[in-house]
């Protein structure tokens, strides 16, 4: 087994660009076209929830990579409709050997670009039950901030679409990032903690805990 490498960062804290990036990124939302392939993968999608049941509370899995997280989260939840977003179309069309016969019936997986797709949501006035950023690209250097979520222009769009959001990663700094955004941004105290899963979510997960990674976790609990 190959052992993943620990996160390095030259960043000691809290990005000090962070809290004027979110309040320009709160007061100045993306107002840019939106790309006709994430609005033909939105309505898909939601066509897809109202097929199943369009009663049923909604779990986006936000940078589902293959769908691993997605088909464990319409299992954990089978009575909730999961869409999983990912937008590689090479991690969403690999094999699936977790999904046991195919994909269960109340979730999907969408390839699509997840700032279109957070503004579609919010456009279409869809909310969340529960939404979930697992183990992403945490793009350490100094200069990478825009790059993670957190300091993504469209992160506010993403918070305002409501319900439990939790954030998971090896990187203790960007979990206590994504949780100061989040206090940042709904004024509702966010703290990350250390996070010890007994099954293993997302195929990150497993190979970070395999390697004696230490996993971390913040949760905006509604």
């Amino acid at each position: 087994m190959t052992r993943s490498r620990t996160v390095e960062s030259s960043q000691p804290g809290i990005h000090p660009r962070l809290e004027a990036e979110l309040a320009r990124h709160a007061a100045f939302p993306p107002r840019g076209p939106i790309a006709p392939y994430n609005r033909e993968a939105f309505e898909a999608s939601l066509v897809a929830w109202r097929t199943w049941s369009s009663a049923a509370p909604l779990i986006l899995d936000t940078g589902c990579g293959v769908g691993m997280s997605t088909v464990n989260l319409a299992r954990l939840y089978p009575d909730h409709f999961v869409i999983g977003v990912d937008k590689s179309l090479d991690r969403l069309s690999r094999g699936k050997p977790w999904a046991d016969g195919g994909l269960p019936e109340n979730c999907v997986l969408v390839r699509a670009d997840l700032p279109d797709f957070w503004r579609l949501m919010a456009e279409a006035g869809v909310t969340l039950a529960r939404h979930y950023f697992l183990y992403p690209n945490p793009w350490p250097k100094v200069g990478h901030l825009s790059r993670r979520w957190q300091g993504h222009a469209a992160f506010p769009t993403a918070v305002a679409l409501g319900g439990m959001i939790e954030c998971r990663s090896n990187w203790r700094l960007y979990v206590e990032e994504f949780a100061f955004a989040l206090t940042f941004l709904t004024g509702r105290e966010v703290v990350s903690e250390a996070c010890h899963p007994d099954v293993p979510f997302t195929p990150f997960e497993k190979k970070y805990q395999d390697s004696g990674h230490g996993l971390f976790r913040c949760v905006l609990d509604v």
